[in-house]
């Protein structure tokens, strides 16, 4: 085949197209179809065998004419070729987020500073140009706000929009006029003071400043199949079978996804003796746990928390049961973990971790 002239291999490769058109199509065609075909196949298999170029061209146009009239002619062909293009792609994406890498939002600052949730800063410093407001949401995600009253109001109502599972808008109504402003509830009441039944005076800023898009990275959920989950990793984990969680979800939501460290797998017996974290009865040496407990570089060390369940103070301990994990944020002073509600089952686990793809911050990059 390598040697073979050109014409030659042209043709092997036109009659092995024939004879997939033939097996394919066996059960429609007539046996009058499949016949000619058939005639068609053997008289280019003999040109072929002969070295005739003549006979080769000759019998592969008219197997090709016979093929055209057997098989029917799609209508608006490549119309539906861009669509099978895009199906195809959207099952394989869709594939690869339910076995492999599912796309996830850090939705708050528990996991601080190795992970930003969204974050606001009210200013009063006038907007940045806008080529300089593309560059910061591009590269740091960081949006500028500044929503500012058209007349006397009082807000009435503030309602969450979601976009495109990534991006959220809240739609604030007041009493004369409705007002959006791109970041979630939490964000604009935590940081900028936003409520229902807050006054404004016309002129006066509503939200003004910047708001930090959340982290945004890939969660591996290939890996956990085959390695069980190992202490110090960052992991998601779904929220049901957590009774103190599922309490206080919004009517309608089933469960919500968390992420934290991992710091106690079954058996493991804990304890915090603040800024420590210790793992039967020895400091944790992981790398995660190491950062955190340093003190440095916006790490404060874990701590224990009197109004918690678990650890609350340096004298308890825990002893993680059989076929579940304990999860502890790296911002521990503001984290509501296992510490408060409890264990996490293994069945409830999504996958590791690993990569933070965007904002492109210093903290881009794979996840330790």
């Amino acid at each position: 085949m390598f040697f073979s002239p050109r014409y030659i291999k042209e043709a092997k490769y036109f009659l092995h197209g024939a004879r997939k058109v033939l097996r394919y199509r066996k059960d429609v065609l007539t046996t009058q179809e499949s016949d000619r075909l058939k005639d068609g196949i053997r008289n280019l298999q003999d040109a072929i065998h002969q070295r005739n170029r003549v006979r080769v061209a000759a019998t592969m146009q008219a197997l090709e004419t016979c093929a055209i009239q057997v098989v029917p002619q799609r209508s608006h062909a490549v119309w539906r070729e861009n669509v099978e293009v895009l199906l195809v792609a959207i099952i394989l994406a869709a594939g690869i987020r339910a076995y492999f890498l599912q796309p996830f939002k850090i939705p708050s600052g528990s996991m601080q500073p190795t992970l930003f949730g969204i974050v606001g800063k009210p200013s009063s410093a006038p907007t940045p140009n806008p080529i300089r407001r593309v560059f910061d949401f591009v590269t740091l995600g960081r949006s500028y706000l500044n929503v500012v009253a058209k007349s006397d109001e009082t807000v009435l109502h503030m309602e969450e929009r979601p976009y495109l599972n990534f991006f959220t808008f809240t739609r604030i109504t007041c009493t004369r006029n409705t007002y959006w402003v791109f970041a979630p509830i939490a964000t604009i009441y935590s940081y900028f003071g936003v409520r229902e039944g807050r006054s404004y005076s016309v002129g006066e800023p509503i939200v003004r400043g910047s708001v930090t898009s959340g982290d945004q990275l890939f969660v591996d959920k290939f890996s956990y199949n085959f390695v069980p989950p190992k202490r110090g990793q960052v992991f998601v984990f779904k929220t049901n079978n957590i009774p103190k969680i599922q309490a206080n979800l919004p009517v309608g939501v089933d469960s919500e996804h968390y992420i934290k460290r991992l710091a106690g797998v079954p058996e493991d017996k804990l304890r915090i003796d603040s800024p420590l974290l210790v793992i039967n009865g020895r400091v944790a040496t992981e790398s995660g746990f190491l950062r955190v407990m340093s003190c440095k570089n916006g790490y404060r060390g874990y701590s224990n928390m009197a109004l918690f369940s678990y650890l609350s103070i340096p004298e308890d301990t825990f002893r993680v049961p059989s076929e579940t994990y304990f999860a502890l944020g790296d911002n521990s002073y503001n984290s509501s973990d296992s510490r408060d509600w409890g264990i996490v089952p293994q069945k409830n686990v999504v996958g590791r971790a690993s990569f933070i793809l965007w904002p492109f911050s210093a903290r881009w990059g794979w996840i330790r």
